[in-house]
């Protein structure tokens, strides 16, 4: 696992500095300081390593806006949100662009479906955070409001990652504050409404079974050293299999790995499974 995450690391360097397609594996292999068959004990392509470090970085972005969601006063949480949203990416800023200049070259339908399931998974954190900070005066517009935030979000991020220009992350985020606001207490015509929202998710976004989530932390116990976080995990995963705790137990062990970089996207896919939020 850590020769994957050094190969998923050094390619980025590369792809950052010549190019997606200029990249070689043999460069990749060059700078890991590893052999070509290694490689491909990990990867079976440039394209399948292209693919895991997008898994890579959306994991990360979705468990960590959700956790901040979550986390959040209902007072901060939309200026926490788009400050948060804009400094990750700022200091992602490498791939994010790389991500936009090569996506076209992947436009194959498991890609496709790759990319909806993160982005149902991202609105399912908007609404809650809609829900946290408004409550039952938007019902009737929240969903609309999903896309309206989702399409502000999306417009900045390309003036950040291509304007070429210094971005007051703390004025941005309470210019997007106010302009939410203004959605939620004046807006009287939703375009989408639940019934549409509902028939544009797809049939298995955002739902993980037990055994993919027990996979996953079996994924993540192999990257850890003996910790804390590591016999937290393996009580959180004994407690996916046979449930004894309290709840008061459980919210404890998620605590306990929410700041290990290796748990974010576990600890994202047990919040779900538990409901804790």
């Amino acid at each position: 696992m850590i020769k994957k995450q050094l190969i998923m690391d050094k390619s980025l360097e590369l792809f950052a500095k010549q190019g997606f397609k200029a990249t070689s594996i043999q460069e990749i292999t060059d700078s890991c300081g590893i052999s070509k068959g290694a490689f491909y004990l990990s990867f079976k392509s440039k394209d399948t390593l292209f693919i895991a470090l997008i898994d890579h970085f959306m994991k990360e972005v979705i468990s960590d806006i959700d956790q901040l969601v979550r986390e959040s006063d209902e007072k901060e949480l939309l200026y926490n949100y788009y400050y948060h949203s804009f400094r990750n990416l700022s200091e992602k800023s490498a791939f994010a662009k790389i991500f936009i200049k090569e996506q076209m070259h992947f436009l194959d339908n498991e890609f496709i479906v790759k990319v909806q399931e993160y982005t149902e998974l991202m609105h399912k954190s908007i609404l809650f955070m809609i829900e946290k900070t408004y409550g039952a005066k938007v019902k009737e517009i929240k969903y609309d409001m999903v896309y309206s935030i989702q399409g502000l979000t999306k417009s900045y991020m390309e003036l950040i990652l291509f304007g070429n220009i210094q971005m007051d992350l703390d004025l941005l985020a309470k210019s997007l504050t106010e302009k939410t606001d203004l959605l939620a207490n004046y807006m009287k015509t939703p375009y989408i409404k639940e019934d549409v929202y509902q028939l544009m998710k797809q049939p298995k976004k955002g739902v993980f079974s037990k055994e993919e989530i027990t996979k996953i932390i079996d994924e993540t116990l192999c990257t850890m050293e003996t910790s804390i976080e590591k016999e937290s995990l393996i009580l959180l995963k004994g407690e996916l299999a046979e449930p004894s705790m309290s709840e008061a137990m459980v919210k404890g062990l998620l605590e306990n790995i929410k700041h290990h970089p290796n748990c974010k996207w576990a600890g994202y896919l047990l919040r779900m499974y538990f409901k804790m939020g």
